[in-house]
């Protein structure tokens, strides 16, 4: 025996899902493709995003190398450093942070004339080695270069 309060259930049931399915109808969708290859690109991995480095200026001098600003100054100090009294102060300072320069001149492996920054007033002497091209490895010198 069906019981009246079962046959109104199922008659809201089925009045319902027609309201939706007549709305639905009603309405149909736009013909959207959201995963269009050539319209979309590639998806981005979550997360943030990546930084690349910049790359770093060759030649440099990098923080604690000496610059003269002349060569008889870099002699002097040089002098100093083996132990020698020198008269006369040496016009030098040290490098507090990588400094990109231009290789000027080269009188040695110890002498190399630069010019800092690219301006031309800015001109000095140090005693680093500065090869012509960048290590493979940033802060790795290989031997033949040492």
């Amino acid at each position: 025996m069906i019981r009246l309060s079962h046959v109104r259930m199922a008659g809201l049931v089925v009045a319902s899902v027609a309201a939706c399915a007549g709305i639905a109808l009603a309405d149909p969708p736009p013909n959207v493709q959201l995963d269009m290859p050539g319209i979309l690109g590639t998806k981005k991995k979550p997360g943030p995003p990546e930084v690349k480095a910049q790359p770093l200026a060759w030649p440099r001098l990098d923080p604690g190398a000496v610059l003269c600003r002349t060569e008889a100054d870099l002699a002097r100090l040089s002098a100093r450093r083996g132990g020698d009294n020198t008269a006369g102060p040496a016009d030098c300072r040290i490098v507090a942070i990588a400094t990109a320069v231009t290789i000027v001149a080269r009188k040695g492996p110890g002498r190399t004339q630069v010019q800092v920054g690219g301006s031309a007033d800015t001109t000095g002497w140090t005693d680093v080695w500065l090869p012509e091209k960048a290590p493979a490895k940033p802060g790795v010198v290989p031997a033949s270069q040492r």
